[in-house]
């Protein structure tokens, strides 16, 4: 059965259609939200005041807008639980773990936009959410592709230390895998992921529907990649993973589904009807800003997407999802670099990000906000392309790595050039 509805996703166009209604009602949600959410934001004072050295806009402006996009985005997820999309057996529902990862960055964002938070207090909420993804083994794999790339042996790899550690009864219930090597280097790999995505993604958070836009635009390019990952599922390959999967109480494997690329694609439907409703009201003039409820919680998602294309270890797919997600990663590195060459502390503002530098450059928000789009779509583009000619056959794996890594060198090397 499972083989048959493997066959039936080879549509491309099939797949969109039936996950199309949850970027419909996302948006729909997002555009009558927004403006409820911005009128409690402006009642209890909940504003961003301007400031004649970074923030430039000319009133006060409501934040929480993060709020409108997490509940857009719940009731995108909902709908794929509630029955609204009939999704093919092979695929497996967005886990409860990401539910609870965007809930606690959103309530870090919100304390910081309400209270002000030192930042250890934020990047604890951040560890929390990476934590829940850890323990379900939500983006732990990739390091097994990376490991196997680098030459270490599978039975170095996969050792399993909790078999030498039965007198700990509960220590078996933590976690979803066994632990070994490979886990334990893929919960440091998650670990740094989210806390460096959410960041970014508060850094580059600096115009008028800046982040939303490039959020939109790193959303489609995953998307795609995911639709690619499961055009490329044959039936015959459909057989092996549902044979790989674990056995239930009943004695029946795949019940759960073999694949999380649906979970993605609902992920990517929601998030984007999210943030392209948002951006009725974000986009410049803005009326209501992310915050940091909405920034931490756009970054945390991305990189929860990207994970998600390493499900089975399939780390140059993650390496093309960080591709599509370069502008912040590049914005971060470029700040990380600049302030640790001044001296100053990672976590202190200045006016020098790459949307400042735009801003700078045309003189207007509009015309950096749209030129910075097109070079995330750039990037985009770059993702998509690499990740398809892999999953056809046409190049290994290793042209991935090598094309990120003269991207990512190149800029660091400027970075490092433009200091001195």
């Amino acid at each position: 059965m499972l083989a048959a509805s493997g066959a039936e996703l080879l549509s491309i166009t099939s797949l969109l259609k039936l996950y199309l209604p949850i970027l419909i009602v996302s948006f729909l949600v997002a555009v009558v939200l927004t403006p409820c959410v911005r009128w409690v934001a402006r009642e209890a004072g909940i504003v961003d005041h301007p400031d004649e050295a970074r923030k430039l806009h000319k009133k006060p402006i409501a934040y929480l807008g993060g709020f409108a996009i997490l509940f857009a985005i719940l009731v995108g997820i909902g709908m794929s639980y509630a029955g609204f999309i009939e999704q093919p057996m092979m695929m497996r529902q967005v886990p409860g773990v990401i539910v609870f990862g965007m809930v606690a960055v959103v309530l870090t964002g919100f304390i910081d936009d309400v209270w002000g938070s030192w930042s250890r207090h934020k990047i604890a909420g951040q560890l929390v959410a990476a934590a829940a993804l850890a323990q379900q083994g939500i983006g732990t794999k990739v390091a097994m592709g990376f490991l196997n790339g680098m030459g270490v042996p599978r039975n170095i790899s996969e050792f399993a230390f909790l078999d030498y550690f039965e007198w700990i009864p509960f220590l078996s219930a933590l976690v979803a895998d066994p632990i070994t090597p490979a886990y334990i280097i893929g919960v440091i790999i998650v670990t740094m992921f989210v806390l460096g995505a959410c960041n970014a993604a508060n850094f580059i958070d600096g115009l008028d529907g800046l982040l939303s836009g490039v959020t939109a635009i790193t959303v489609i390019g995953i998307m795609v990649i995911s639709l690619i990952v499961i055009n490329a599922i044959t039936p015959e390959k459909l057989l092996l993973l549902e044979q790989s999967m674990p056995v239930d109480s009943l004695g029946m494997q795949g019940l759960d589904g073999v694949t999380y690329m649906g979970a993605n694609i609902v992920l990517c439907m929601a998030v984007l009807g999210a943030v392209l409703g948002f951006l009725v009201y974000n986009f410049n003039p803005a009326s209501i800003f992310l915050g940091d409820t909405g920034s931490l919680l756009l970054g945390y998602i991305c990189i929860v997407m990207v994970l998600l294309l390493g499900e089975n270890g399939q780390t140059h797919l993650v390496i093309a999802g960080m591709i599509v997600f370069a502008l912040p990663i590049i914005d971060t590195a470029l700040a990380i670099t600049r302030r640790k060459m001044a001296g100053i502390p990672i976590s202190e503002p200045d006016a020098n990000h790459i949307h400042h530098i735009f801003k700078r450059k045309y003189g207007s928000v509009k015309k950096a906000v749209l030129t910075l789009y097109g070079l995330s779509a750039l990037f985009a583009i770059v993702g998509v392309s690499l990740a398809w000619i892999q999953v056809t056959g046409q190049v290994g794996a290793w042209i991935i790595y090598v094309i990120a890594g003269l991207i990512f060198g190149l800029i660091g090397t400027k970075a490092i050039r433009s200091t001195r």
